[in-house]
């Protein structure tokens, strides 16, 4: 009898389950990927500029690039001056005139309406203003 139970131990051959081993190696993949840091590569990035020619010119003066539109519920501010839709559209020109690659900043407050938005949006591409960026307060 003796004999027997062992030929039946040996005949009966282990398997291993792979699927518990595959949960185990995805769980350490996604706690690895939640926990990794990025390097800011700006930060290591080692830059070395020319140094600037003496005999050169100095750089033309430059107007201010950035124009801030901030609007809100009851008002339409150009750099911190309200302003009317008209005076706003005489304004934009005037400064598309002096440079038209000026950045807009155009902000938005909660209780602002979007078609006060549309409207500045407008304006700005009548004067030839192209280089816009949206932001809500």
């Amino acid at each position: 009898m003796r004999r027997r139970n062992r030929q039946r131990i040996q005949g009966k051959e282990s398997e291993l389950e792979m699927t518990p081993m595959i949960d185990v190696v995805f769980l350490l993949l996604i706690f690895f990927v939640v926990t990794i840091q990025p390097l800011d590569v700006i930060a290591i990035l080692d830059v070395s500029r020319p140094s600037p020619d003496p005999d050169a010119p100095p750089p033309p003066e430059r107007i201010d690039d950035m124009l801030t539109i901030t609007i809100t519920a009851d008002a339409v501010t150009l750099n911190d001056r309200r302003y009317s839709r008209a005076g706003l559209e005489r304004m934009l020109i005037r400064m598309a005139r002096l440079s038209t690659t000026q950045t807009v900043l155009i902000k938005c407050a909660p209780d602002s309406s979007h078609r006060t938005l549309i409207e500045v949006l407008d304006l700005c591409a009548k004067a030839g203003l192209t280089n816009l960026s949206v932001l809500s307060l």
